[in-house]
């Protein structure tokens, strides 16, 4: 299959779940911005901040390292790659076992410290849908090793229905059976339901899905951890090769590294916000902040999905002759499909805030933060596809560096901005960080393992899009269907003129084609 048509239809059949994933995410917020003050989804955003964290180290690189070590091995047999995987899960499943037990046992204490001193079972709750997801994480990391996009795509889709169901059980269904005492579903909803739990219900959904996510998996990973004769002879299929671990460890540390330093960069200004404003509105800023973060999801689900399909897919065309052009390429249709994204939501800005809640919703005084996001997440975005140089020559240190390099940035901005501009300084940290990564990247990868990629088009869809941008916030109009119809206009001319542009290449393209 054509290359790019092999990278699309994998990241169609991975973004599928993703897509519909944040998606239905998206339209939950709504349900909690109408159920829970300001203040109460702030600590629903608080609280993923720290998991978003505690992920990373949980999995410690080893995703990626799968990755790695398994293209290394090509006996028939799949033995070898066996061995890599049978190693990194058993790895993963030991130290998540350590990890939920001592949350558990230190539960009270961590509350404690974290400012909820009355939700202990926060922190256990947490402790079991972290150890179960970073299990699920490298269970999932071999069906994308493996191409099987099609049961990655099912259980990320089940996983999401039953949070999404669980979410509606909790929030909406009980309330209500609850207001009428003559339902004769009123005494069971009373057994399993109790309205003080409020947005912990969130945190039980997620577990809920957690576990049956995990609970689809085990077939496969007990398949893969049962020992069985190798034809190829190296060994047993599923065998832990323990001298594997530090080599596993030495390319996946600075992947760790990068990993905290990046998610420093996405969601450390939760945590920060809560900390360095006023301790009576800080809660309800985090909440605003985390609600408008939600809107630019689009962005940020597309260079998920991106991600997903693209890092097995360079791993695996490394050593075609023309990679560098296939990358370039990449990287030219990534830009168009994100600027895409960002005129799509800023053009339409006008209703899309209505998700948030109705007229005079407190969420609403965030919104200056949507574009600012949404260029950010993009930056981000391009960091992920220069980032293949450091993977492809084992220069993974690099990838620690940069991110760290962005999280210094990050902390600067919000340490020293955050008390005069509250959650305004937390976006534009974000912008400065992943713009900075972005180019620091791709100055460090021309160097190492250059690329020619078209920095022309780059620069010239990037600008003809802040151009339009910029028309559209000049134009006031009293209607708002007037007003949509012509900002939807300038997203037209934004399509027609790569239309007209990308044409014109591909027919160059093919004539240079024909002419070799």
């Amino acid at each position: 299959m054509n290359p790019f048509k092999r990278l699309a239809s994998q990241t169609a059949i991975y973004g599928l779940p993703t897509i519909i994933g944040r998606l239905l995410n998206s339209f939950l917020v709504p349900l909690y911005t109408y159920n829970f003050s300001p203040s109460e989804y702030g600590t629903v955003n608080e609280m993923y901040a720290y998991v978003s964290f505690l992920i990373i180290v949980l999995t410690y690189g080893m995703e990626t390292a799968l990755f790695n070590f398994s293209r290394l091995h090509t006996d028939p047999s799949g033995a070898g790659k066996q061995k890599v995987y049978s190693t990194i899960l058993t790895s993963v499943i030991i130290t998540s076992g350590i990890f939920i037990a001592g949350l558990i046992i230190f539960s009270q204490p961590i509350a404690n410290l974290i400012r909820y001193p009355d939700h202990p079972e926060y922190i256990t709750w947490f402790a079991l849908i972290l150890g179960l997801d970073a299990v699920s994480a490298i269970a999932f990391a071999k069906l994308r090793e493996q191409n099987k996009a099609r049961r990655f795509a099912v259980i990320r889709s089940i996983n999401i229905a039953v949070y999404v169901g669980f979410n509606l059980f909790f929030i909406v269904f009980c309330p209500k059976v609850l207001q009428h005492p003559d339902s004769f579903l009123y005494s069971i909803v009373q057994k399993i339901y109790s309205p003080e739990i409020g947005i912990g219900y969130i945190f039980i959904s997620n577990l809920i899905a957690s576990a049956v996510t995990l609970l689809m998996q085990l077939p496969s990973i007990f398949r893969n951890l049962t020992l069985r004769p190798s034809p190829a002879g190296e060994g047993r299929r599923g065998e832990v090769d323990f001298s594997l671990l530090k080599p596993l460890f030495l390319y996946s540390f600075p992947l760790l590294i990068a990993g905290l330093a990046g998610m420093t960069n996405e969601t450390m200004d939760r945590i920060l916000l809560k900390y360095l404003l006023p301790a009576d509105t800080s809660l309800a800023q985090v909440g605003i902040y985390g609600a408008c973060y939600k809107i630019s999801i689009i962005m940020t689900m597309f260079v998920q999905t991106f991600r997903y399909a693209a890092e097995p897919f360079f791993f695996s065309h490394a050593k075609e002759e023309n990679a560098d052009k296939v990358y370039a390429q990449v990287m030219n249709y990534f830009v168009i499909i994100c600027m895409l994204i960002f005129l799509g939501t800023m053009m339409n800005l006008s209703w899309i805030k209505y998700y948030l809640g109705g007229k005079g919703n407190a969420y609403w005084e965030g919104l200056n933060v949507v574009p600012i996001l949404l260029l950010a997440n993009f930056c981000l975005g391009v960091f992920f596809n220069l980032s293949i140089w450091y993977k492809l020559s084992d220069k993974t240190r690099y990838g620690a560096y940069l991110t760290i390099l962005g999280a210094v940035i990050t902390l600067i901005g919000n340490f020293v901005f955050i008390s005069l501009y509250g959650y305004m300084a937390s976006a534009w940290a974000t912008l400065a960080c992943y713009a900075v990564m972005m180019v620091a990247s791709y100055l460090l990868g021309n160097k190492h393992y250059p690329v020619n990629y078209d920095l022309k088009r780059f620069f010239g869809y990037v600008t003809l899009s802040l151009i339009l941008y910029a028309l559209s916030v000049s134009m006031v109009f009293e209607s708002y269907k007037v007003d949509l119809a012509v900002k939807n206009l300038l997203l037209f001319v934004f399509v027609s003129i790569v239309f007209v542009f990308e044409r014109k290449n591909l027919i160059r393209v093919k004539n240079e084609s024909q002419n070799n």
